[in-house]
C-alpha cells in the first residue's frame, strides 16, 4: 500500500555528548595512566651515572604503557656533592649548572621511550636570580616550565632563591594538567586558577624532611583534589645525602588523590607508595569520572561556588613580598653553615 505521509520521530538528548569526542584523529584520552618515582638519593659520581639512574626509572614506568612519568622536587640533589661547596648558597648555584644538560637529557629520554616526563624540579640560576623550576617534557618533543611561586623563609635566607610569577594550565595529549611544586600547594589559589582552566590532573613534585612537613603537603594535596575536583598526584624522595648540606635528610610517601564521592576509592586514595622506600607508583585514572562529579555528584564543587559573593583572580604586577624575599635572601650570604636539619623544612 502507499504510504500515507504520518512520521513520528523520537529524539534523546544525550546530557553527556561532548561535541569535541566527534573528532576520530586527535582525541584526548578518557583512561590515563600515569607513574611515579618515589626517588632515592644516593651518591653519584658523575653526571652520566645520574643518567642512568634517570633511564632506568623513565625506561620502567614507560614499560607499563604509562602516558607520563613524575619526579620529585630537587631529584638532582645528589650533584650538589659534586660541586664540593661548603656553604649552602655556593652550593645550590654549583647544582643549578647542572639543570641544563639534564633537562635537554629527560627531552630525549620522553621522545625515545614515548612517554611525557615531568621533570620534578631543579634549581635555575638566570639573570642573576635563582629559581626553582619544574619542566614537562612532552613525547612530541616540546618541553614547558613551571616556575615555584611560593619559597619557603629558609630557600630564601639561605639559598638566595625567589619565586616565579607566572602559572600555566598545560596542554598534553592526555588531557589538561597543572604543576605545582611542593609549597605552592598549599595555596588554594593557585589550582583553583589552574582548574578554571580546564585542569584534570595536578602534579605536584615536593621535597620534605620530616613528616610533619610532609603531612602539608599530602593534606592540602587531598583538599585540592575535592575543592577543584580532580587528580591529584604527589611524589618525593627518600634516603640520605651524608655529604650534601640542608639536603641531608629525605621523608616521602608518594600518592594520587581523588575527589571523594561514591564512584572513586571510599577514602579518595586511588594509590600510595610504601613511605621510605624506593618504588615506582602505577595508577589508571578516569577522567569521565570527573565530567560525571561536576553534573551529578553528590556535592558540586564548581558548580557550587558563590561567584556572586567572591572570586579568585590572578595579578601580574610582582608582589612587594618577591622583593623582601629577595632582598633577605639573594643578597645576603650566609656567615655561617646552617643548621643541617632547618634549612627548607617546609618544602
Amino acid at each position: 500500500s502507499e504510504s500515507k505521509a504520518y512520521a513520528t520521530l523520537l529524539e534523546w538528548i544525550n546530557v553527556y555528548y561532548d561535541e569535541e569526542f566527534d573528532k576520530l584523529i586527535g582525541n584526548q584520552k578518557s583512561n590515563v595512566r600515569i607513574g611515579i618515582v618515589q626517588w632515592q638519593m644516593r651518591a653519584t659520581k658523575s653526571l652520566e651515572d645520574f643518567f642512568q639512574q634517570i633511564e632506568f626509572f623513565v625506561d620502567t614506568v614507560s614499560g607499563y604503557k604509562a602516558d607520563c612519568v613524575l619526579f620529585p622536587e630537587f631529584f638532582n640533589a645528589p650533584m650538589m656533592a659534586l660541586t664540593n661547596e661548603s656553604a649552602a648558597s655556593a652550593a645550590i648555584r654549583g647544582m643549578a649548572a647542572f639543570t641544563e644538560p639534564i633537562k635537554v637529557r629527560m627531552m630525549e629520554l620522553a621522545v625515545s621511550y614515548n612517554i611525557n616526563v615531568i621533570a620534578g624540579s631543579m634549581p635555575v640560576y638566570e639573570d642573576g636570580k635563582l629559581y626553582n623550576v619544574s619542566y614537562l617534557c612532552r613525547r612530541d618533543g616540546t618541553v614547558d616550565e613551571q616556575y615555584k611561586l611560593h619559597v619557603t623563609p629558609d630557600e630564601a635566607s639561605y639559598w638566595g632563591m625567589r619565586g616565579g610569577d607566572k602559572i600555566k594550565c598545560f596542554d598534553t595529549d592526555f588531557g589538561k594538567i597543572g604543576i605545582l611544586v611542593c609549597y605552592d600547594v598549599e595555596f588554594p589559589e593557585l589550582s583553583r586558577i589552574l582548574s578554571d582552566e580546564g585542569m584534570k590532573i595536578l602534579f605536584v613534585p615536593f621535597w620534605t624532611d620530616t613528616k610533619n612537613a610532609y603531612q602539608r603537603v599530602r593534606i592540602c594535596a587531598q583538599a585540592r583534589a575535592i575543592e577543584n575536583e580532580c587528580y591529584v598526584a604527589i611524589t618525593g624522595s627518600v634516603g640520605n645525602l651524608p655529604r650534601v648540606e640542608n639536603m641531608d635528610i629525605q621523608y616521602s610517601q608518594s600518592a594520587v588523590f581523588s575527589p571523594s564521592d561514591f564512584a572513586f576509592p571510599h577514602d579518595a586514595i586511588v594509590a600510595e607508595a610504601t613511605p621510605n622506600t624506593e618504588m615506582t607508583l602505577i595508577a589508571d585514572l578516569d577522567l569521565d569520572l570527573l565530567k560525571d562529579l561536576n553534573t551529578s555528584g553528590a556535592v558540586r564543587n564548581l558548580r557550587d561556588r558563590r561567584k556572586d559573593l567572591y572570586g579568585v583572580s590572578w595579578l601580574v604586577k610582582k608582589t612587594e613580598r618577591d622583593d623582601e624575599l629577595l632582598a633577605q635572601g639573594e643578597e645576603r650570604q650566609p656567615a655561617t653553615k646552617p643548621s643541617r636539619r632547618k634549612a627548607i623544612a617546609a618544602g
